[in-house]
């Protein structure tokens, strides 16, 4: 099975050769910059900006994980894919999978975990319904209760 198949956001990553560290490999840092990448195509997917109600109001990163499971070389072409697997209150998870492009080998996986915040205070609050909507569409999540915040 192709571990990218759960996921409805695919995001293309072409590896620099500046993302290499002294010992030849991708640097461990850059895995989380290739999932940044992949949350924001996310947010753009669901048109997370269109439901802010505020402009105040909107995304944070609170938690990130990443577990490292095939060294990667320049020249490598990969895919994130990026999905939401859990909805709480006020936050929501994303998990990632990053795989080679051309042979589907799974060389990373990882989570966040992404909180609704109102800037001005710094203070987490509910996540808009529009945006719940939208998570729910795009990764065809069952409308079930929310998790804890």
């Amino acid at each position: 099975m192709d571990d990218r198949e759960p996921y409805h956001l695919i995001h293309p990553i072409d590896v620099r050769w500046g993302d290499m560290d002294a010992f030849g490999h991708v640097n461990n840092a850059c895995y989380f910059t290739y999932c940044e990448s992949a949350r924001i195509a996310y947010f753009d997917a669901v048109e997370l900006d269109a439901a802010r109600q505020e402009p105040q109001h909107g995304p944070a990163l609170v938690t990130a994980t990443c577990n490292f499971l095939r060294q990667v070389h320049y020249p490598a072409a990969l895919e994130v894919g990026a999905r939401v697997t859990q909805i709480g209150r006020k936050s929501f998870t994303l998990d990632y999978v990053i795989c080679r492009r051309d042979t589907a080998e799974k060389v990373a996986d990882g989570t966040s975990v992404v909180v609704w915040v109102d800037y001005a205070v710094g203070r987490s609050i509910p996540l808009p319904e529009a945006l719940i909507d939208r998570i729910r569409a795009w990764d065809r999540l069952r409308d079930e209760p929310p998790d804890q915040p």
